[in-house]
């Protein structure tokens, strides 16, 4: 029987996934007493937390953190990444008719952070484009799948829509993958890994403490740094 694949599969069935977690976590979150959702969400902003914590002490480089952070940061504000976020989050939430959802904007862009940002989501898009293997998005697809599912559980239909996110930034990252590829070496690959993990250690801290929010997304030219530090 002949395989079948295509470019950009693996971005598909990412979204896929996030799609089904998403349905199921709203499915059992209307079941939730606000209480049992707030521990979720307290549950969601400890894993997050350790996960990247663990993930960014592995390689930890103090240089590499703070360079990456603070250029990146800079290059962020002046775009204000964080801004066009919360306006496509917006957008969607009008569009898929969800104005009177007060949560769907921050769960939108919380749940897009946490499944975007990473070395899983980079090297499985150029993977799946240059290699025709799509074994590491499949992977990130479970995982991305639960964790969709346990968020959207918690703070509700805005995390389904991460994978709008997902399909724009890894859809764009297999397009340009013939570019990308001779840039990320192993190096560059631990590098965005630490960095991404940091990055995903501050979307925890935000699931946990709202009212001091850090702007995530305005960091993730940071990204970027990480992969050309030398």
């Amino acid at each position: 029987m002949t395989e079948i694949h295509f470019a950009g599969l693996g971005t598909l069935i990412n979204v896929a996934g996030i799609i089904v977690g998403g349905l199921i976590g709203l499915a059992g979150g209307r079941f939730l007493t606000a209480t049992t959702r707030r521990t979720l969400n307290d549950a969601c902003a400890l894993a997050v937390i350790f996960l990247g914590a663990d993930g960014a002490l592995k390689n930890f480089d103090a240089m590499l953190i703070i360079a990456s952070l603070i250029g990146g940061g800079i290059v962020g504000a002046i775009i204000d990444i964080d801004e066009k976020f919360e306006r496509l989050g917006v957008w969607l939430r009008t569009r898929s008719g969800n104005d009177g959802d007060s949560k769907f904007v921050n769960a939108f862009v919380t749940a897009s952070l946490t499944v975007c940002v990473g070395a899983m989501a980079v090297i499985g898009a150029i993977n799946d484009r240059l290699l025709n293997d799509a074994t590491v998005l499949i992977a990130k697809s479970a995982l991305d799948a639960i964790i969709i599912l346990v968020m959207t559980a918690g703070l509700g239909k805005g995390c389904i829509f991460s994978c709008v996110s997902v399909g724009i930034f890894q859809g764009t990252l297999t397009l340009l993958a013939g570019l990308i590829e001779p840039l990320m070496t192993d190096a560059a690959l631990m590098n965005l890994s630490t960095v991404g993990n940091v990055l995903i250690f501050g979307v925890g801290v935000n699931l946990l403490l709202p009212e001091k929010k850090i702007s995530v997304a305005n960091l993730l030219p940071a990204l970027i740094v990480a992969c050309l530090w030398r």
